[in-house]
């Protein structure tokens, strides 16, 4: 986990430079000349918080409506609906899993524009869609994804913004930026010290930031089997406010842009809770936390998700090591999971 962390920056040098050779320009050809009214995400696990953040994408970048697809009606129920006009991307870092292999292959009989996103150009799902776009992470063998999960926000940032025909070169500073979090590694070992035997967590964010926090709880659980729970800032402020006292530690992610300013109305409800308030973002809202973690400037709110998360990537490491686990064979998971 600890080496393919690492791995991310290079791995979006290779899919920034290898474009062509991802096939991202050749689907985009291929949906702007479908020009679909609708986009459908399907995805499982760490990938659909990569089709979260895709979702907001579509309807702030194309002002598409954009929606995640629940499996299970088209393979369990056998749901059969009109899917004309409508692109469905499929999100999968092994491309393996039969229920969004059948859903892909469903949508595309019911009349659907289908693209699949991985890290297989081999799998089943790249066979099963009109076009395949590969995120070129490279061999990702720890159980916990985090490589893979980084290129799925690039490749799909890439994919959506040449389909408007948008310029992309905003993104070449990424890499540096990575390397410059990646070196600040004993600061998130230091603050995974403070947590270390923490039972409850919170996680919250707004905007492209919010699939940060969703991800962010699911690696603390499957590496460190601590109970997070992710909410957006909006819906925390209703009924799981109720959660927060000083023994729940709350991550919020408060980047420069709309979102973070969105989350300032939820950090004073969480002072007033005494909550123990961790801050990943820019610094004036880190300075206004208990402690936190400042990310570095330079990249604009709809790219900050790529560099949010590897803080919390280190961070569910370094607690699963403290609290004496092996965040790379996590209890009863695998790489694949075969979900049908």
């Amino acid at each position: 986990m600890a080496a393919e962390i690492a791995e991310q920056p290079a791995a979006w040098r290779r899919l920034l430079a290898g474009i062509d050779a991802a096939g991202i320009d050749a689907a985009a050809d291929l949906i702007r000349s479908r020009a679909p009214r609708t986009v459908l995400f399907v995805a499982r696990g760490t990938s659909d918080h990569a089709a979260l953040y895709a979702k907001y994408l579509v309807e702030i970048r194309h002002g598409l409506p954009a929606g995640l697809v629940s499996p299970s009606t088209m393979t369990a129920y056998g749901a059969r609906p009109d899917l004309r006009d409508v692109l469905m991307i499929g999100i999968s870092q092994s491309g393996g899993s039969p229920d969004l292999v059948r859903t892909l292959e469903v949508a595309r009989a019911q009349g659907a524009l289908t693209v699949a996103v991985t890290n297989s150009a081999g799998s089943p799902l790249a066979a099963a869609a009109h076009a395949h776009v590969d995120v070129l992470a490279g061999p990702e063998r720890s159980v916990a994804a985090t490589k893979s999960y980084t290129a799925q926000l690039l490749a799909l940032y890439l994919l959506l913004e040449r389909v408007r025909g948008a310029d992309t070169s905003v993104a070449a500073a990424l890499p540096d930026l990575g390397d410059a979090l990646l070196a600040r590694d004993a600061e998130i070992a230091a603050l995974a010290q403070r947590y270390r035997f923490a039972q409850r967590m919170l996680t919250t964010a707004r905007g492209y930031s919010y699939p940060t926090a969703r991800e962010a709880a699911l690696k603390l659980m499957e590496t460190s089997y601590v109970s997070a729970q992710a909410f957006s800032g909006a819906d925390l402020l209703h009924g799981p406010l109720a959660l927060v006292d000083p023994q729940v530690p709350v991550f919020a992610v408060v980047a420069e842009g709309v979102g973070g300013t969105a989350m300032r109305d939820v950090l004073p409800r969480l002072a007033e809770r005494s909550a123990d308030v961790c801050c990943v973002g820019h610094p004036a809202a880190v300075e206004a936390a208990a402690t936190g973690f400042t990310l570095p400037a330079g990249a604009p709110e709809v790219l900050s998700p790529l560099l949010e998360i590897v803080p919390f990537q280190l961070l569910a490491l370094h607690l699963a090591v403290g609290r004496g686990g092996d965040p790379d064979a996590p209890r009863g998971l695998s790489k694949i999971t075969e979900t049908l």
